[in-house]
């Protein structure tokens, strides 16, 4: 299988040293427009989702692409009952792991016969084949995958009431993770990022201990795949945890501090974002301008940079929107 030389932060220094930022937005659903389909159907059929990305590409060339983002992936695949609107993201609507035996209940269940699952692996081979740039995957954090068994409630009070059963239920949800990375290296995945909303909640030294090692043991394991970590919100407080798990680079929230955050990490890893999300559905395009302006020049001396959104966009962001954020970042440094 055709494999792209470019990591993200190959691209991101190639990019740099012509005085340019490359430019990868986290923006899959907004290809929906272009083919007039729902979230369900892209979900459930991994044609109608590769043509709506498909779309999407030749609309915008951005210089990489993940598919669609999916939280509900993993936990619908063992079973939970996640609610399936036709126009809305999916949601888990009830956690069933209250104790050990609970949890046995879903070790034998191999997530890789789900059909959600095959429909993002399948669209994995069809990106593989089809664009000339380094393609991404998404998979959920085990920290927020636990969450999703347990109630994120829960899951915070047994990690300080009940930490042996916290570690074997986020053990499990590591080991669910790794099995469906694996399948998206083998189907063509360049890159991979976790998204861990779940973690922004526990602090710097509870990252570390419980969190860190199995992003060290994806990166470790996963070795010819370029790692990176996603957490919604204010993630300034785990910066340097999050660097020190191992993974290459950092997805980060609107509400970083993008320059600040950049002198924390240092340039040995890669950070992507932050344009708002908020601004790019409810600004005009002027305002999206500017701000992707303003944020291209606070990072210019930082080579490890590439011009993100600050989280999945919705798919109703307006498309002259995000033509506003695709000129200013191709407009910058010329």
């Amino acid at each position: 299988m055709r494999k792209n030389a470019d990591s993200l932060y190959d691209l991101a220094l190639r990019f740099y040293e012509k005085g340019k930022r490359a430019i990868v937005p986290l923006f899959g659903y907004s290809g929906l427009q272009l083919t007039g389909t729902t979230i369900k159907q892209n979900q459930f059929n991994h044609l109608v989702q590769f043509r709506s990305l498909s779309r999407l590409y030749d609309r915008f060339r951005p210089d990489a692409m993940f598919f669609l983002m999916d939280l509900s992936v993993e936990a619908s695949a063992l079973g939970l009952p996640v609610r399936f609107p036709l126009e809305e993201t999916p949601s888990v609507e009830a956690h069933l792991v209250k104790s050990k035996d609970d949890l046995d209940k879903f070790r034998k269940i191999d997530i890789l016969g789900y059909g959600r699952v095959i429909v993002y692996l399948e669209t994995l081979k069809h990106m593989r084949a089809a664009f000339p740039c380094p393609v991404g995957a998404y998979v959920i954090g085990p920290l927020t995958l636990s969450g999703l068994l347990m109630g994120a409630n829960q899951l915070a009070i047994k990690s300080i009431l009940e930490p042996d059963f916290f570690e074997e239920v986020l053990e499990f949800s590591h080991q669910v993770v790794m099995r469906y990375a694996q399948a998206l290296r083998e189907n063509g995945a360049d890159s991979i990022m976790a998204l861990d909303p779940t973690a922004v909640i526990f602090g710097p030294q509870q990252f570390r201990q419980t969190i860190s090692r199995f992003y060290r043991e994806m990166v470790g394991i996963l070795d010819d795949v370029e790692i990176t970590l996603h957490v919604c919100g204010n993630t300034f407080h785990l910066l340097e945890e999050m660097v020190d798990s191992g993974v290459t680079g950092l997805s980060l929230d609107s509400l970083v501090d993008m320059r600040e955050a950049s002198q924390v990490t240092g340039e040995d890893i890669l950070l992507m974002g932050n344009v708002s999300p908020v601004k790019m559905l409810f600004g005009s395009p002027q305002e999206v301008y500017d701000e992707t302006w303003d944020l291209l020049e606070s990072m210019r001396d930082f080579p490890p940079f590439i011009l993100s959104t600050g989280c999945d966009l919705p798919q109703d962001v307006p498309l002259e929107n995000i033509d506003a954020f695709f000129q200013a970042g191709r407009n910058w440094g010329k």
